[in-house]
């Protein structure tokens, strides 16, 4: 029996490992891109892949089927988003042999000291861009493999247009190469720069952690929410108390990172608590009321949170789809145009006032509960305290 076609990876025209190297030595003809053939010891016959995938491994086959030995040259690891899967969908499993080097992006990732088995990888080598600014948007931490035709600066430009929030950004070319490249930048200098088109794209969120068992990404600000009134702008107590806060939010399961609204802003303070303990997301705050959407303004400085002026559901229309929705103000119509731009396995909550609208609310949403508040005030001489009673809140979330 012929033996197999022996893809290998390499970096800097080295392969990775014995087998490699013996394959390599022992090939009659190798397959391979120009800037692999000149980097590698390579013996015998060479041909340059310069024609269609399909037919390159076609002609590789055929030439194995002949008795040769035959290998072909791939960057990294040819099973990691490579050649490797092509070639034994089009030849058959036992027609094909691999011998990995490194995948580029675990190089990426070990260039910018950080691990990467907690991040989301895409390729945009041969595919749509599409997927790879969705992951960009949505993830705290992501590598994307970016080709000739879709380079990284394409990418920039793309998260930029889809209104994703700051990133973190390297860009590693040539990865195991003598002119290896890292450069750091944000977004907008992606988007404005020029690299070289087969790298790899790192984002990730600015000063995230780890995540903890739920996926939220803890960022700088630390995890508090519930926060007191007096941190704060607001007009006359008109706010989200930070009892009812701290229950809408915990039923929000904000993701890492993603589009988030907060109708009905006011003082902000819930889209303000929610940039913080998700610095991934990109909080949208619309608020009717000029005054207080300076305030939301005021309370969200430093971070990725976005004040839109204006009546909701009008003020929706040009916003991009939302992840997670927190109504605060409006009636169900708004609810109902919330659900109607949320995205798949999105969530939602609202605070209501009335019996009415939040049992209407529930019947679309699936939940409910009411939030009555005491507060301890001081009284009397010596000192004592009594209960001061907040309005009840009903505070919704679902779907279900």
């Amino acid at each position: 029996m012929a033996e197999p076609l022996d893809i290998v990876g390499v970096h800097g025209g080295r392969p990775w490992g014995a087998e490699a190297e013996a394959a390599l030595a022992a090939a009659d003809v190798v397959f391979g891109a120009g800037r692999h053939l000149a980097a590698a010891a390579v013996p015998g016959e060479v041909v340059e892949l310069v024609a269609d995938l399909d037919d390159a491994l076609r002609a590789a086959d055929s030439r194995r089927r002949e008795g040769q030995r035959v290998c072909l040259l791939a960057s990294g690891d040819p099973g990691f988003f490579g050649v490797g899967h092509r070639a034994r969908l089009l030849l058959g499993d036992g027609a094909v042999r691999v011998h990995p080097a490194p995948p580029s992006v675990a190089l990426a990732f070990a260039r910018i000291g950080d691990r990467w088995d907690d991040a989301v990888v895409v390729s945009a080598h041969g595919r749509r861009l599409a997927p790879a600014v969705e992951a960009g948007v949505r993830h705290p931490k992501v590598a994307v493999l970016t080709a000739p035709d879709q380079p990284p600066e394409a990418l920039g430009g793309a998260l930029v247009a889809a209104g994703c929030g700051p990133r973190e950004v390297h860009v590693c070319s040539r990865l195991g190469e003598a002119d290896e490249q890292v450069s750091a930048c944000d977004l907008p200098g992606l988007a404005a720069g020029r690299f070289d088109g087969l790298s790899v794209v790192v984002l990730r969120v600015p000063g995230a952690r780890r995540p903890g068992p739920n996926g939220t990404w803890a960022g700088a600000h630390g995890l508090a929410w519930g926060r007191p009134v007096e941190d704060y702008r607001h007009r006359g107590g008109m706010i989200t108390k930070p009892e009812v806060r701290a229950v809408a939010i915990s039923k929000l399961d904000l993701p890492a990172a993603g589009i988030m609204w907060d109708v009905g802003a006011g003082s902000g303070s819930v889209g303000v608590e929610c940039a913080r303990l998700a610095p991934g997301l990109r909080v949208f705050a619309v608020e009717r009321d000029a005054s207080d959407a300076r305030r939301a303004a005021a309370n969200a400085e430093g971070l990725a949170v976005e004040v839109v002026v204006g009546s909701a559901p009008d003020a929706l229309g040009d916003l991009p789809d939302p992840d997670v929705v927190f109504v605060g103000g409006g009636g169900v119509d708004v609810l109902d145009a919330c659900l109607g731009r949320l995205r798949p396995g999105g969530r939602v909550a609202a605070t209501w006032a009335s019996v009415k609208r939040a049992a209407a609310a529930a019947d679309r949403l699936g939940h409910l509960v009411q939030i009555s508040v005491s507060r301890g005030v001081g009284v009397g001489s010596p000192p004592s305290l009594r209960l001061e009673a907040d309005n009840p809140v009903f505070v919704t979330w679902g779907p279900r």
